[in-house]
């Protein structure tokens, strides 16, 4: 069944063990069945629009040295349309929120895809997605990266994250190795190692090979992480351990800015959004001299109403944003 993407929302978690229970619905499900329950699939489609089929096309033509045409040709897993299946619950409790899909995975997959389609610039990359939830970003991205490795939390989400990958490997003409691989953020950088292989070994284990891989990854990603700040603290600890080791990474995060009411304030904010805007320093800020004592964070906010909307039927609105994030590391 094809499902109607609109916009998302996501209560803040709660300590409460009861709260914790509470079940959150992304409105990306709103088109699912009411009162549906358990696992449901969803197609989602996108396509190139028409004015970077154009462009793409005028780019193509070149000049040699003696002035000859040179015809540039489109990379052979290029495709103008892809559909993807992917299997989520239109329900769940906020500690399994990576069962379904948000919609700054949406925003993701659009400036990925374009990407993909005007650049060669992710074209045979190792790229970790933090958070990787169903896998969707991953998914598109594995059309043109060498390897890709989908990270997350909990044996369900997982679980259903290698579900995806399976469902779309026919649909999409996948040129990447996947690795779904478990990733707490609560736990420092390496992860469990699996040390032999064995039946009853858990699959999303990561091999000492699979960590040297992905400490060379050239690209991170990530969406709709930054709901929690806690959880935002964890993020930011994991991915200085990644970017301060291995080759250097750039890391692409999309998130949505939530507006809750707050006692201290009385006022809608989004603390969640200002605490994670706390650990960057805008790039134009950034001195860029080698005297720098303190590793640091540099960021600045993507433009999307340059990229265009790949994945059909969603609304951006305006409170969905992507930020490209380096790593500044300390000088001694």
């Amino acid at each position: 069944m094809e499902e109607r993407p609109v916009s998302s929302s996501l209560p803040l978690p709660s300590t409460s063990a009861e709260e914790l229970q509470d079940h959150v619905m992304s409105e990306v499900h709103l088109g699912c069945p009411p009162g549906h329950s358990g696992s449901h699939y969803s197609y989602f489609f996108s396509s190139v629009p028409p004015e970077v089929e154009a462009d793409s096309t005028h780019k193509s033509i070149l000049l040699d040295e003696d002035g000859d045409l040179v015809l540039t040709r489109r990379s052979k897993s290029s495709k103008q349309f892809f559909r993807v299946v992917i299997q989520h619950n239109i329900t769940s409790s906020i500690l399994n929120v990576g069962l379904q899909v948000w919609k700054a995975e949406l925003l993701l997959s659009d400036f990925l895809l374009h990407k993909m389609f005007t650049s060669s610039e992710f074209e045979g990359v190792v790229s970790l997605e933090l958070g990787a939830g169903t896998g969707l970003a991953g998914i598109l991205l594995a059309h043109v990266a060498k390897t890709v490795f989908l990270t997350d939390h909990g044996e369900e989400i997982l679980n259903n994250c290698a579900k995806n990958v399976d469902l779309n490997s026919e649909l999409i003409n996948c040129r990447a190795t996947i690795h779904v691989r478990e990733l707490n953020w609560m736990n420092s950088w390496p992860p469990r190692i699996s040390l032999k292989e064995s039946p009853n070994c858990n699959r999303h284990i990561w091999t000492s090979s699979e960590v040297e891989e992905a400490l060379e990854a050239a690209l991170l990603v990530a969406a709709d992480v930054i709901y929690s700040d806690d959880l935002t603290d964890a993020f930011f600890s994991t991915v200085e351990q990644l970017m301060s080791m291995g080759s250097e990474k750039v890391l692409y995060l999309a998130l949505e800015k939530r507006y809750n009411f707050s006692l201290d304030d009385l006022n809608v904010v989004a603390n969640g959004y200002s605490h994670f805007r706390s650990y960057l320093q805008d790039e134009g800020d950034f001195p860029g001299n080698e005297d720098c004592s303190r590793p640091c964070f540099v960021a600045k906010c993507i433009d999307m109403s340059q990229i265009p909307q790949y994945m059909r039927e969603y609304d951006r609105g305006n409170e969905v944003e992507i930020w490209q994030i380096k790593y500044h590391r300390r000088k001694f």
